[in-house]
């Protein structure tokens, strides 16, 4: 139709109008089902099936479909692998291990015996369509993501229970197609499992060394969001050239890339960002666009197919979870997520149908034919429609159950955290490393200040306060996370400091390292001792050479009774959650009582996390860890105030030790919270000025082991 000039010829091809109207689809998608209480996902997939040439006929599967549904299709799998708690995941693998099994045994056996009695296929073409029963998709994966809940046990084993069910069936599919290519003579099977196995390796062993080593020279979020882009791509490549689908090696990238990126980085808020805005929806109304119900329901054998193909699939599935909860007597709720995530087919079962559909046998008939393709494409919608309902049903109870109160401490329960802006340059470490160690349960328990000097009326301060804020702000808000700012006028930022913290009653301050101005200033600086001396909240003075999330280790100095002080718990969870999040091990340095109530609160509260223990019974023997901290680890040491049940006179020597023997490692010096008033006392100045241990110390300490001795 050509009316007033404007081509109206369906279906449209004009490159913009074909893009905007794909923007329209994912826009008002939503709002609509939102008012129906039906998922997005099958929203898109409706969409597609209206639009597409079997509908309305209004867009044609172009070459776009195809490129950014392939985008798509990775970005769940990298996502999948990206989001898993590996934490979780050191204590479910076993569990993902049995479920990723079932979820290929059982349906490929029951599959295989519909097939061959029921739908009197042959050998070959019954293990391949059974094998479309057992693998799945996690097409319903950002709805866990949208409620919350994606680092849930249930939710780390049906991922990982994935990779195990999608591999066997990529292997199946490897080897049926290579058996119609010729290529079964030999040593094939064996070598395509040698190379699946070596490029497995190589991506495991190269790629995070290579994401390292990028994310150490190069902070821009861009320059950051394009080399793992290109990562999850280069894996889907490797694996597609060794005769796997992609999808398996965009999974293996998201899952070594795991420890790189956190998951309250704003980098992980780009990569969600993206994948959910544009690149999944293109996928799921590409995937909507394959249906024909016309082909479907005018022929009787591919609506039989079809309804075998639903049956067997959704049944399987089923057994499989069923079993795994009785295994490990799992929550019928944590059936169900495990039930709903695993219950999608798409991908490898695309992939699986258009392979057999492409090959021809010798009598001139397809491997899978016309029935078999159509009957695909209505098992695909079925399931997905099932997967997202059952999915969204059981997150959103999971969420409900996970946002309940649980009976914490009243201290964790008023945590807040101050971030003290006085430098440019550690602005983003300090955020960065506020945003690990907060509870993210609450809210508006995050707080920047800067102080400017209250006689200074310049402009100048005031903007470059403004743009200090604003750049912490961007940082927070990227992830999600409010952030309250402060501008205060006072005599010093001390004091400014101080003011504020006990007027917003915050719980933790963070503060980066003093630099040395010249020979005769103090190591930890002025700034400390006031806050020391004026404050009795948790003080962390930190210190960053690389960016926070590239950390492999976190090595903790806990000095003996550290576990009398009432700050003890509140410090504990900050390091534990940061192990947790940035998915790296905490190992702590301790005497062999401190060690055993370390032990004791890990295991009730932070089992998750990955710990490691060592004796160090002599505080002095501090320097033992030299050994223990290279220039990826983070260096914590647990101090204390003058006076308190865990000081030492050692600490004296803090200084000099650190600037001398850690001078090229990131550390943290905290100081824990104590109850009662700040204690106010002279030690604060010669704790600060490099001061050895007094000579009446070192007399009583002579004694003691003289007297020890005989």
């Amino acid at each position: 139709m050509d009316w007033i000039g404007l081509d109206l010829t369906l279906p449209i091809t004009d490159p913009t109008w074909i893009f905007l109207l794909v923007l329209l689809i994912i826009l008002f998608a939503p709002i609509l089902l939102n008012k129906l209480r039906i998922p997005h996902i099958i929203g898109m997939i409706l969409a597609g099936l209206a639009i597409g040439e079997h509908g309305f006929n209004i867009l044609a599967r172009d070459s776009s479909f195809e490129l950014f549904g392939k985008v798509g299709l990775y970005y769940i799998m990298f996502l999948a692998g990206l989001e898993m708690n590996m934490g979780d995941f050191k204590e479910t693998r076993n569990k993902a291990l049995v479920l990723g099994l079932l979820a290929f045994i059982v349906p490929i056996g029951i599959g295989f015996v519909a097939n061959v009695s029921y739908l009197k296929y042959g050998v070959i073409t019954s293990v391949l369509l059974a094998s479309m029963y057992a693998s799945h998709t996690l097409v319903a994966y950002p709805i866990v993501t949208r409620f919350g809940v994606s680092r849930h046990r249930s939710v780390s084993i049906a991922v990982g229970g994935t990779a195990v069910t999608d591999t066997l069936t990529l292997l199946i599919l490897a080897v049926v197609g290579g058996l119609f290519k010729g290529e079964t003579g030999g040593l094939f099977w064996i070598w395509l499992v040698i190379k699946v196995i070596f490029l497995g390796a190589f991506i495991i062993y190269v790629f995070p060394r290579v994401g390292r080593w990028f994310f150490h020279r190069y902070n821009d979020n861009v320059m950051q969001f394009i080399f793992v882009l290109a990562m999850v791509f280069l894996g889907a490549g490797l694996m597609e050239f060794v005769g796997m689908e992609g999808i398996l090696g965009a999974f293996l990238a998201g899952l070594v890339l795991n420890r790189l990126i956190p998951h309250v980085s704003p980098l992980m808020n780009h990569l969600e960002f993206v994948g959910n805005a544009l690149f999944i929806p293109y996928f799921l109304i590409g995937v909507g666009m394959l249906i024909n119900l016309r082909v479907i329901f005018g022929h009787g054998d591919a609506l039989k197919v079809a309804a075998v193909m639903i049956i067997m699939a959704l049944t399987g599935k089923w057994i499989a979870c069923w079993l795994t909860q009785k295994i490990y007597k799992m929550s019928a709720l944590e059936r169900k997520l495990m039930y709903g995530l695993s219950t999608a087919q798409a991908a490898a079962t695309l992939a699986a149908v258009l392979v057999g559909y492409n090959i021809i046998l010798p009598g001139g008939e397809r491997l899978l034919n016309d029935d078999v393709l159509n009957g695909t494409v209505l098992l695909i919608l079925v399931t997905c429609v099932v997967s997202s309902l059952i999915t969204e049903r059981a997150a959103k109870k999971v969420a409900i159950d996970d946002s309940e109160p649980e009976k914490t401490s009243s201290a964790t329960e008023t945590e807040k955290i101050l971030v003290a802006l006085n430098n440019p340059n550690t602005i983003e470490d300090m955020v960065n490393l506020s945003l690990v160690i907060r509870d993210p349960k609450l809210k508006d328990n995050l707080l920047a200040i800067n102080v400017i000097n209250n006689d200074n009326t310049s402009d100048n301060l005031r903007m470059r306060s403004k743009r200090y804020l604003e750049k912490a702000a961007m940082m927070t808000t990227a992830v999600n996370v409010p952030l309250r700012q402060i501008t205060r006028y006072d005599l010093n930022i001390a004091s400014g400091i101080i003011h504020s913290a006990k007027e917003n009653e915050i719980t933790s301050i963070i503060t980066g390292l003093h630099h040395k101005a010249n020979i005769t200033d103090s190591f930890f600086g002025v700034l400390a001792g006031h806050l020391l001396k004026r404050l009795n909240c948790e003080l962390i003075i930190s210190k960053f050479l690389i960016p926070v999330h590239t950390l492999k280790r976190i090595v903790v100095a806990v000095p003996p009774k550290a576990e009398y002080e009432s700050g003890f718990p509140r410090w504990m969870e900050h390091f534990c959650r940061m192990g947790s999040t940035l998915g790296c091990r905490v190992h702590f340095f301790a005497n062999e009582k401190t060690t055993a109530h370390l032990q004791t609160l890990i295991k009730k509260k932070h089992k998750q996390v990955l710990t490691d223990f060592s004796l160090l019974e002599d505080w002095n023997d501090l320097l033992v860890l030299t050994g223990q901290v290279s220039y990826d680890h983070l260096l914590v040491i647990i101090s204390a105030r003058p006076g308190t049940l865990s000081y030492d006179s050692s600490f004296e020597k803090l200084p000099r030790q650190l600037s001398k023997y850690f001078s090229n490692n990131s550390l943290i010096v905290l100081y824990p919270n104590q109850s009662g008033e700040p204690l106010d006392t002279s030690f604060f100045s010669k704790l600060y000025t490099d001061t050895e241990t007094r000579h009446y110390e070192k007399v009583g300490k002579w004694f003691y082991r003289w007297f020890k001795k005989d």
